[in-house]
C-alpha cells in the first residue's frame, strides 16, 4: 500500500510542479517547493545506499532555488517535463510487477515488492563492474594477519531486504535485513582510474595483453608481511585497450557494419578473416582485411557479406554537417540528435566496460545510436537538395526530386545486400533444436540448462507450441536465487514441481548462498547427512577450529548416495540388462572444489529427494563446472545427458544407443538444414 501512496503522491507533485511553471501569474515560493519535492520524490539525490549524499544534494538544490535572485521558470518547466517523461518511461516496468503477481511459469526475478523490483532494475544479478576507479586484472584483495591466518579485508556493504515469511495470509507484509553485501577492499596501489582491464579471468588477461600490447610496470605491495611484485598495466595501456577494443572493435566496427558494409556473419575476436567491417571498394578493403580476389568459397559467398560502398556513411556525415551549420535552430537540434547518438552508443560502451571474448556479437546493444545516425542520413538528402538548388540553380521542387531519386540508391543497395541474410523463411533451427532438447528426455523428466541459448528455445517450444510440457526445464544460473527455487517447486504445465525438500527459510536470499567444503573427516558421508548438516541451524554445525565466524560447510570431500536398485529399474532409469553393472552407491568426489553454490546444493537435494522417480538430465551444452562432479554417471540420450546409477566414464554405456537412435531418427527436427539455400 505504501508503494501506491508514493506513486500517487509523486505523480501529483510532478503535475503540480509543471502547472506552477505554466501559470500566467507565477508564485515563486510554491514553484520552488513543488520543484524541490518533485526532484526529491523522484529519487534524483539518492546516490548509493546511504542518506548523507542525498541530504547534501537536497540542501544544495534548496539553497540554489531559495537564495537565487532569478527564477528560471523555463528551465524548471523543461526539467519537470523531463522528469515526468522519465516516470512515464519507467512505468512500463509495471508489466513485470503484474507478471510477478500473476505468478506465471516464467517469472524471471519475480519482482513482487519494491525491494526485489529495485534489485531487478539495478541488474544486481550481473554483478558489479568498476567504472570510474577500481581494480585492474592484477588487483588483489587487501589482506591482513588475523590469528595467524591471512584473511581478506572487507567492509559491510548495502543491506538486502527480504520479506518475512508469513505464518498465514492475514499477516501484514514485513521486511528484515537478511544480509549485507561484503565490499572487499583492494590493494590501492594495484587499482587504477578509469579501469578498463578489470577481469582476472586468464582468457581475458591474455586478450588484454594482446589488444593493449601490455608490457606493464612493476608494482610492489605487502601481502600479509610478504612483499610481492606484479606487473601492473600502465594507464596508457589501459586507454589503448579502451580505444582499440571497447570503442573501436566493439562499437565503431558495429557502426560501420550498418553504414559501410560487413565482411561476413562469423563472430570475430580481432582476426582478419571474421566479422570485420568493409566497404566494397577493393583498395580500401585490401588495406584493412587483405586481398579480396581469391577468397575461400564459404567466405566469398557468405550471406552476411554485405557492401554499401560507404554511401550511407557519407550521406549521414553530409546530413550531420548540414544540421550543425543550419543556423541557431539547426545547431540546437544538432546537439539534441548528437546526445541521442552519444547516450545510446558511446555512453553505453563506457558503462558496460566489456571484457574480451563476448559470447556473442553485441551490435544490438547500440541500435539506438544507429537510429540516431539515420536522422542525419535523412538530413543528408535535404543537404543534397539544397546543394542542387544553390549550385545547379534548380528549382526547389526539381532539386528535391533529383536529390530524392539519387539518395534512393542507398536504401535500395542496402535492401538488396541485406535480403538474403535477413530472410528467415524456412529457417526453424532455434525452435526445432529447442524441441530436440525436450524430445531427448523421457516422460516427466527434469532437464538442467545453463545459458540463454539452451533455455529460451525450450521455454518457447513449451509455452507457445506446447511441445513436451511434461518436461521441467531448470536453469542452473537462476537456481542460485530464492525466487527461482520457489518457482521450481510449483507445478507448471503438465509438470510437477521439482523434488526440492528444503523450505523457503532454508534458502532465502542471503542464507546458504554457498557452503564451504572442509575435510573435517576423511571418511565419506552420505549425501543426506551432508545436506542435513548444511541445512541445520544448530550453531554446533557452523563452527570450525581457528575460525571465529559461523559458516555453512560440508564436513567431507566425498559424498555417497546409496542406490535404490528396485526403484531405478521400476522407473525405467536403467534397463534390466544394466543390472549387472548397477552401482550399490554413487560417490560424489568434491576434492577439487572449495565450495558449493546454492544451485549445486539444490541439485544434490533433488538427486537425493527424487530417488530415481523422475529422469534427471543435463543439456549437452551445459558447462562441466555446473555438473557438481556427477558427469561420471552421465548417459547421453540425444541432446541431453541422463544421470544414471552406472559408472559410464570412458565406457560404451556413456551412450544410450536405443534411445539415442530413436530420438535422432524419429523425433528430432533439423531446422531446415536439409534444404539448399536456407540461411
Amino acid at each position: 500500500s505504501g508503494v501506491y501512496v508514493f506513486v500517487i503522491l509523486l505523480g501529483a507533485t510532478l503535475c503540480w510542479s509543471i502547472w506552477e511553471t505554466m501559470r500566467e501569474e507565477v508564485h515563486p515560493l510554491r514553484l520552488k517547493i513543488a520543484f524541490l519535492l518533485s526532484v526529491v520524490l523522484m529519487g534524483i539525490p539518492f546516490i548509493g545506499s546511504g542518506y548523507t549524499i542525498a541530504i547534501i544534494l537536497t540542501a544544495a538544490l534548496a539553497a540554489f532555488l531559495f537564495m537565487s535572485k532569478e527564477l528560471y521558470v523555463k528551465a524548471l518547466n523543461t526539467i519537470s517535463l523531463c522528469l515526468l517523461v522519465i516516470l512515464v518511461g519507467y512505468s512500463s516496468y509495471a508489466l513485470t510487477l503484474i507478471r510477478a503477481t500473476a505468478n506465471t511459469p516464467m517469472n524471471q526475478n519475480a519482482p513482487s515488492d519494491v525491494f526485489t523490483l529495485r534489485s531487478y532494475l539495478a541488474r544486481e544479478q550481473y554483478g558489479k563492474t568498476p567504472l570510474i576507479y577500481g581494480q585492474t586484472y592484477v588487483s588483489e584483495v587487501e589482506r591482513k594477519n588475523e590469528n595467524g591466518m591471512c584473511v581478506a579485508v572487507s567492509e559491510e556493504g548495502a543491506p538486502t531486504w527480504t520479506r518475512v515469511i508469513k505464518e498465514n495470509e492475514q499477516e501484514p507484509d514485513r521486511y528484515y535485513i537478511s544480509r549485507h553485501e561484503s565490499e572487499y577492499q583492494y590493494v590501492d596501489a594495484l587499482n587504477m582510474l578509469f579501469p578498463r582491464m578489470h577481469s582476472s579471468n586468464d582468457r581475458h588477461i591474455s586478450a588484454y595483453k594482446e589488444w593493449a600490447q601490455v608490457k606493464g610496470t612493476p608494482v610492489k605491495f605487502n601481502r600479509c608481511g610478504e612483499m610481492v611484485t606484479v606487473m601492473k598495466p600502465t594507464f596508457v595501456e589501459n586507454l589503448r585497450f579502451f580505444f582499440a577494443y571497447q570503442l573501436n572493435f566493439m562499437y565503431w566496427r558495429y557502426f560501420m557494419w550498418n553504414f559501410s558494409g560487413r565482411q561476413n556473419d562469423i563472430q570475430g575476436h580481432g582476426e582478419v578473416q571474421n566479422g570485420n567491417w568493409i566497404t566494397g571498394i577493393s583498395f580500401i578493403d585490401e588495406m584493412m582485411v587483405g586481398p579480396q580476389d581469391d577468397l575461400p568459397y564459404d567466405i566469398a559467398h557468405n550471406k552476411g557479406h554485405n557492401v554499401y560502398y560507404m554511401l550511407p556513411l557519407l550521406l549521414g556525415i553530409l546530413g550531420l554537417l548540414f544540421q550543425g551549420y543550419a543556423g541557431k535552430r539547426g545547431a540546437q537540434s544538432f546537439w539534441i540528435t548528437f546526445f541521442l547518438f552519444f547516450m545510446t552508443g558511446i555512453a553505453i560502451v563506457l558503462y558496460l566496460n566489456q571484457t574480451p571474448y563476448q559470447p556473442r556479437e553485441r551490435d544490438y546493444a547500440y541500435a539506438g545510436s544507429f537510429y540516431a545516425f539515420c536522422i542525419w542520413i535523412g538530413f543528408g538528402v535535404a543537404a543534397l537538395a539544397k546543394g542542387l538548388r544553390d549550385y545547379a540553380k534548380l528549382s526547389p521542387v526539381v532539386a528535391g526530386s533529383v536529390a530524392t531519386l539519387l539518395a534512393l540508391f542507398v536504401p535500395i543497395q542496402m535492401g538488396a545486400q541485406n535480403w538474403d541474410d535477413h530472410d528467415r523463411s524456412g529457417r526453424t533451427v532455434c525452435t526445432d533444436f529447442g524441441s530436440n532438447y525436450l524430445q531427448s528426455c523421457e516422460p516427466n523428466a527434469i532437464i538442467f540448462t545453463n545459458g540463454d541459448n539452451d533455455t529460451f528455445p525450450l521455454w518457447y517450444a513449451q509455452e507457445v507450441e506446447g511441445v513436451r510440457t511434461d518436461v521441467r526445464v531448470c536453469n542452473t544460473s537462476y537456481l542460485q536465487t530464492d525466487w527461482y527455487i520457489n518457482q521450481m517447486k510449483k507445478d507448471a504445465y503438465e509438470s510437477k514441481g521439482l523434488p526440492i525438500s528444503w523450505d523457503y527459510k532454508d534458502y532465502v536470499m542471503g542464507k546458504r548462498d554457498f557452503a564451504y567444503i572442509f575435510s573435517v573427516t576423511e571418511q565419506p558421508i552420505t549425501l543426506k547427512t551432508a545436506l542435513d548438516f548444511v541445512r541445520s541451524d544448530d550453531p554446533r554445525y557452523k563452527k570450525l577450529p581457528n575460525i571465529e565466524q559461523e559458516l555453512d560447510y560440508i564436513p567431507s570431500t566425498t559424498l555417497v548416495l546409496p542406490i535404490d536398485s528396485a526403484q531405478a529399474i521400476n522407473s525405467g532409469t536403467i534397463y534390466p540388462s544394466d543390472t549387472t553393472n548397477l552401482l550399490k552407491e554413487m560417490k560424489i568426489d568434491l576434492s577439487n572444489k572449495d565450495a558449493l553454490g546454492k544451485h549445486e546444493l539444490a541439485i544434490l537435494d533433488m538427486l537425493q529427494t527424487n530417488n530415481w522417480e523422475r529422469p534427471i538430465y543435463y543439456a549437452i551444452t551445459v558447462s562441466p563446472d555446473q555438473f557438481v562432479n556427477l558427469d561420471p554417471y552421465f548417459r547421453q540420450t540425444g541432446m541431453a545427458n541422463q544421470i544414471v546409477p552406472l559408472n559410464t566414464e570412458g565406457d560404451v554405456r556413456g551412450v544410450d544407443v536405443e534411445r539415442m537412435y530413436d530420438n535422432v531418427m524419429n523425433k528430432f527436427k533439423w531446422g531446415g538444414v536439409d534444404k539448399p539455400g536456407i540461411y
